[in-house]
């Protein structure tokens, strides 16, 4: 079986469904339940003993040690992250506890456990760390795209605890020879987001009337990854990655934030009629907001085979059409712990 961490977040979830609708090796789903973490994700799951569901803290050392006593996984894919760069802004000192300091204790607890194997086992064990493209910082409009050996240029609190949890990861690999695998994504999008991130935002606002907040001039631009082709990727490299390499997916789908903003109210305005442009504001920028990032996945789809099958224009109409469909799930989730986060980060609006 394997262990993923964070299962029950945006992008673990879909990798579990997924997993299991492909296989029937079970798996074990370590999470906090933060606020990110709903087990609603994975409501169809209820009562499957494929899916072995634990409340816990990567940071709880004995805990995981525990896990690997009861069930002897043969991999790990560590999604368990504190996510997004507004939060990282107002409340960085999670973002280091879990990103850095978690990451380091799921290593070292890992590392235990696997030079206590013997042969094939531990031959074919790994450690998959999924990380972010932010790591690499900023591109100008016409630089190239980030490749694997872009140096690490991290300019917010978040990418900065991303980028020292790989070279956590990669040292683990280095030195202490534990078969490590790194992947690099771009914006991700799909079913399950939690909406404090730009699309499912701009959908969920949209849906109730409320304005579409756009930071600063919009031109901010981002390399589009539906969440199933990053759950496939993800596979990919969990089956044929070679130890101790990094590997970057992206959607190969740039596109600047308002032009993002203006594609989903046309889908909505066909699906779901409304004038949803009227609610577009700009907001003043966050601080440090990176302009441009972009992914050369051309080294996956070299060693191993894989690229995308959805493009942007198919995967946002599958995005839209989920939240039109699921409202209940979207109703729950908005706590108030998420009308806090709205409230703190779009008070004010500019233009």
């Amino acid at each position: 079986m394997i262990l993923v961490t964070g299962g029950a977040g945006f992008i673990g979830a879909n990798f579990i469904l997924d997993w299991l609708a492909q296989s029937d090796e079970p798996v074990i789903n370590l999470d906090k339940l933060t606020y990110a973490g709903n087990l609603q994700n994975l409501a169809s799951l209820e009562g499957d003993s494929r899916h072995i569901f634990v409340h816990g803290d990567i940071n709880d050392q004995q805990k995981i040690a525990n896990l690997f006593r009861q069930y002897h996984p043969r991999a790990i894919i560590h999604f368990a992250a504190e996510s997004h760069v507004d939060r990282s802004i107002h409340e960085p000192e999670a973002f280091i506890q879990t990103n850095i300091v978690g990451t380091f204790r799921l290593l070292d607890t890992t590392y235990r456990y696997w030079k206590e194997q013997k042969g094939e086992i531990q031959h074919g064990f790994r450690f998959l760390h999924v990380s972010t493209d932010e790591v690499y910082g900023s591109l100008s409009k016409d630089a190239p795209a980030f490749t694997e050996t872009h140096p690490y240029q991290p300019n917010s609190p978040y990418s900065a605890s991303k980028a020292s949890s790989d070279q956590l990861v990669r040292a683990y690999h280095h030195t202490y020879g534990l078969p490590t695998l790194i992947t690099n994504c771009s914006n991700n999008y799909g079913a399950f987001q939690f909406p404090e991130k730009l699309i499912p935002l701009m959908i969920v606002n949209a849906l109730v009337g409320k304005p579409l907040p756009v930071y600063g001039d919009g031109q901010q631009i981002r390399d589009w990854l539906y969440v199933k082709d990053h759950c496939s990727a993800i596979r990919r490299v969990l089956q044929a990655g070679m130890p101790g390499e990094t590997y970057n997916i992206g959607g190969w789908n740039e596109k600047p934030n308002i032009e993002i903003v203006h594609i989903i109210c046309n889908l909505l305005s066909e699906l779901h009629p409304a004038d949803y442009h009227k609610l577009i504001k700009y907001v003043v920028d966050r601080p440090g907001h990176d302009r441009r990032y972009a992914i050369d996945a051309r080294k996956i789809e070299r060693d191993l085979g894989w690229k995308p099958v959805e493009t942007f224009e198919t995967g946002i109409r599958k995005t839209v059409k989920w939240y039109l469909d699921n409202q209940d799930w979207v109703a729950n989730i908005q706590s108030g712990e998420y009308r806090k986060w709205i409230e703190s980060h779009y008070q004010e609006y500019a233009g």
